[in-house]
C-alpha cells in the first residue's frame, strides 16, 4: 500500500512537471502573431506574414512605424552600418537581415547597437516562418528592441518595392497584445496549489489510517502468546463460529481469553489483519500498550458501528449460555443465582395463573347481564 501510494504521488508530480514544462515550452514556440504592412511611394500596399522573436520586446499594439534599410552587410554577423541621418525625421529605421552564419541574437544586437529600432530577418530559399531564440543570456539580457522573422520571397517583395531608397515605409503590426501566458501562469499556479494540498492530504490520511490500523491488529509476538488446543473428541468446544465446520480430532484451536476457541486459520488472519478482538464477543484478546480512555471511548463506538469489518455473529456471551466454541462450564451460574432465579420464575408463574383466572371470573359474570339485554 505504501509503495503504491508513492507510485501515485511520484505520477502525479511527473504529470504536473511534464504539464508546466510542455505550457512553457508551447508559450516560446508560440509568440505573439504578427504583420508587416508595406507602403510604396506610388501608394501601393502589401501586407506580410510575420513571426516575432521569442527574445527582445514585443511590438506596440499600435503598431511599429519605420523606413526599411537593408544590413551591410547583409548576414550583420558583424557590426552593421548605422542608419543614415535625416532631419525633422519622426519614423524610426526598419534593418533587413539575411539569414545564416550567425545567432538570430547577434544580428538583433548588432542592428541594436547601430541604431535601429527593430530588426526584420528574412529566411534563404525558403518561405518557411521560424521562431527566432536565444540561448545565451548575456546577450538575451542587451536586447531591448523587438524583430521578426519572413520568408525570402517577402523579403524580395520589400527589397523591390517599399525600400526607404524608393520612397517606400512599412509598419511593423502585433495580431494582439496581451500574450497567453498572463493567464495560463496564474491557472497553472492553482493548479499547482490544488495538487501540492491533494498530495498532502492523502500522505496525512495514509498516514493516520496506517497508524489506525496499526494500533487495532496484533501483532506476531502477542499471537504466540495465545494458547493452542488440540481437539479431541469429548472436548466441550464443537463448531468454529468462523467456517461453521465441526471440529475434527487433532484440530488446532486457537482459545482465547474470553474462552471462545476457533481453528486457528480461521481465527489468526482476523486477529492480525482485521481487529485484535473476538469475532463473537468482540471482547478485546490483548490490551494495546497505552490505551487511554479516549481510545476505549473510541473502540466501543467502532464496536457499535456496523461496517464491512462486522463479524456476522455479534451475540454477547452473557446471553447464550453455549455460544460457538465456547466451554459448557465456563458460563455456568452459581446454584445461588439459579435457585433465585427458579423462584423469582415460580412467583411470575403464579401471577400470571391468578391474573388470568380473575379475567375468566369477570368473563363469566358478565354473560348474564348480556343475555338478558339480548332477550
Amino acid at each position: 500500500m505504501l509503495l503504491s501510494l508513492g507510485m501515485l504521488m511520484l505520477s502525479a508530480t511527473q504529470i504536473y512537471t511534464i504539464f508546466t514544462v510542455q505550457i512553457f515550452a508551447f508559450l516560446n514556440l508560440l509568440p505573439v502573431e504578427a504583420d508587416i504592412s508595406a507602403y510604396s511611394f506610388d501608394n501601393k500596399t502589401e501586407n506580410f506574414d510575420d513571426l516575432p522573436a521569442r527574445f527582445g520586446y514585443r511590438l506596440p499594439s499600435e503598431g511599429l512605424k519605420g523606413f526599411l534599410i537593408g544590413a551591410r552587410p547583409e548576414n550583420a554577423c558583424v557590426p552593421i552600418d548605422p542608419p543614415p541621418l535625416r532631419d525633422n525625421l519622426s519614423s524610426a529605421f526598419i534593418v533587413l537581415i539575411k539569414r545564416f552564419e550567425c545567432n538570430f541574437d547577434v544580428k538583433v544586437l548588432h542592428a541594436q547597437k547601430a541604431g535601429y529600432k527593430a530588426a526584420i530577418v528574412h529566411n534563404v530559399d525558403s518561405d518557411d516562418l521560424i521562431s527566432m531564440g536565444s540561448n545565451d543570456l548575456d546577450i538575451l539580457k542587451q536586447i531591448d528592441i523587438p524583430s521578426v522573422f519572413i520568408g525570402e520571397e517577402a523579403a524580395n517583395s520589400l527589397k523591390e518595392d517599399y525600400i526607404y531608397e524608393k520612397g517606400g515605409h512599412v509598419i511593423l503590426m502585433p495580431d494582439f497584445s496581451l500574450p497567453l501566458e498572463y493567464y495560463l501562469i496564474p491557472f497553472l499556479i492553482i493548479v499547482g496549489i490544488c495538487l501540492i494540498l491533494i498530495v498532502v492530504f492523502m500522505i496525512t490520511k495514509f498516514v493516520q489510517d496506517r497508524h489506525r490500523a496499526r494500533r487495532s491488529r496484533l501483532r506476531k509476538d502477542q499471537l504466540k502468546k495465545l494458547p493452542i488446543h488440540k481437539y479431541k473428541k469429548g472436548d466441550s468446544y464443537d463448531v468454529c463460529a468462523i467456517c461453521l465446520d465441526e471440529y475434527e480430532e487433532g484440530d488446532k484451536l486457537r482459545v482465547l481469553p474470553c474462552s471462545h476457541a476457533y481453528h486457528c486459520k480461521c481465527v489468526d488472519p482476523w486477529l492480525t489483519k482485521t481487529k485484535k478482538t473476538c469475532p463473537v464477543c468482540k471482547q478485546k484478546v490483548v490490551p494495546s500498550d497505552g490505551d487511554s480512555e479516549s481510545e476505549s471511548e473510541s473502540s466501543d463506538s467502532e464496536e457499535n458501528e456496523v461496517s464491512e469489518n462486522t463479524p456476522l455473529l455479534r451475540s454477547l456471551a452473557s446471553t447464550s449460555a453455549h455460544s460457538f466454541g465456547t466451554m459448557s462450564g465456563s458460563l455456568s451460574r452459581p446454584d445461588a443465582e439459579s435457585s433465585d432465579y427458579d423462584e423469582r420464575s415460580d412467583t411470575t408463574d403464579s401471577e400470571e395463573e391468578v391474573t388470568v383466572e380473575t379475567v375468566v371470573v369477570q368473563l363469566q359474570q358478565g354473560r348474564p347481564d348480556n343475555m338478558e339485554a339480548s332477550a
